[in-house]
């Protein structure tokens, strides 16, 4: 009798069922918010009401899964069992009958590769906020005067762009500003540079646009342009974004956010700027004018940049390095 009392005295509370699983579904919905499962698929059904369930299970166990059927699926072939899958989706618990399950978001075959499955996700929750809506489009200014590009300064990708710029647009003024494009930390260094460029600098005048660009490479090479901190830096900016970022194959997390997509650097400078041989033949010639007037309005700010702060000195290096030994005689540059 003396143990029951004890043992009594020493449980904090006494729960009910429902409280009970209730906060066994907390605690799981905390700690496994969203997970990446495999296995094998077995005792599949397509509900009436739309709603797909099957049990995930390896040789040791098994989890209940429902695909709901407002979830968007990438069409893919159809679901069967034994079917080898990989399911994203988060854990919960069916509390009517204190059974946990897995409300899958996606399902894809065994071995397409963690980098794809990440893009994937990452692509749907964007998607689903809003970030690649085509109402949210800027146009591009049809004569830029002032351009800014987040890129390397030593890549393939800024000389093949500033070869199709100084010869279609001599006139434009270049800012660049330097980030690695590929590696840790790469991410942060590109999303940095964007809301630097896109905000007011008393550095430099406003810009008309901005290019996130890099050559082209694997899925692995690319990854730091899927990056979700990345896709929210130009989804923010203020300032029109061009992406142009691998090749004409490769896609990227950037190219559904920006503004416009293009297919390489290259044909970014075609897309953003109009040939001058285009505009003499419709004499619409630029105004050479007002072009040595902005080259010339703030000499005590050219002269700051070298000594200022560190978006300044890393600008400066980057054109004294990458575009000054190889601008042509007349080949304007502003920062």
């Amino acid at each position: 009798m003396q143990l029951t009392a004890d043992f009594f005295q020493q449980t904090a509370r006494v729960f009910t069922v429902s409280e009970l699983t209730r906060s066994i579904r907390g605690t799981l919905e905390t700690k496994f918010a969203a997970v990446w499962v495999q296995g094998e698929m077995s005792n599949y059904k397509l509900h009436p009401s739309g709603h797909q369930y099957f049990t995930l299970k390896d040789q040791r166990a098994q989890i209940s899964c429902v695909i709901w059927r407002d979830t968007m699926l990438s069409p893919r072939q159809p679901l069967a069992d034994g079917a080898r899958v990989q399911v994203f989706g988060t854990v919960t618990v069916f509390e009517a009958r204190g059974q946990y399950q897995l409300n899958v978001q996606i399902i894809q075959p065994r071995g397409v590769g963690l980098l794809q499955a990440k893009f994937e996700a990452l692509k749907r929750k964007l998607e689903g906020e809003g970030l690649f809506a085509a109402e949210r489009k800027r146009e591009l200014p049809k004569l830029p005067r002032r351009i800014g590009i987040v890129t390397s300064p030593s890549g393939a990708a800024i000389r093949d762009m500033l070869n199709v710029l100084r010869r279609r647009a001599p006139w434009l003024q270049i800012l660049i500003n330097p980030v690695r494009v590929q590696g840790t930390g790469a991410a942060q260094e590109i999303a940095v540079a964007i809301r630097e460029l896109a905000l007011p600098n008393e550095a430099f005048a406003p810009l008309d646009l901005i290019v996130v660009t890099r050559g082209g490479g694997s899925i692995e090479d690319l990854w730091e342009f899927n990056e979700e901190i990345v896709a929210r830096a130009i989804f923010n900016s203020a300032v029109p974004i061009v992406s142009a970022v691998g090749h004409e194959i490769d896609f990227t997390i950037c190219d559904f956010v920006a503004d416009l997509r293009a297919p390489t650097p290259s044909a970014a400078g075609e897309l953003i700027v109009p040939d001058i041989i285009d505009l003499q033949r419709k004499n619409h010639p630029h105004n050479r004018g007002s072009q040595a007037e902005d080259e010339n309005s703030h000499p005590r700010q050219r002269r700051r940049i070298r000594l200022g702060n560190p978006l300044r000195s890393r600008i400066v290096e980057c054109l004294d390095t990458t575009l000054r030994p190889r601008s042509p005689p007349g080949t304007k540059v502003w920062w």
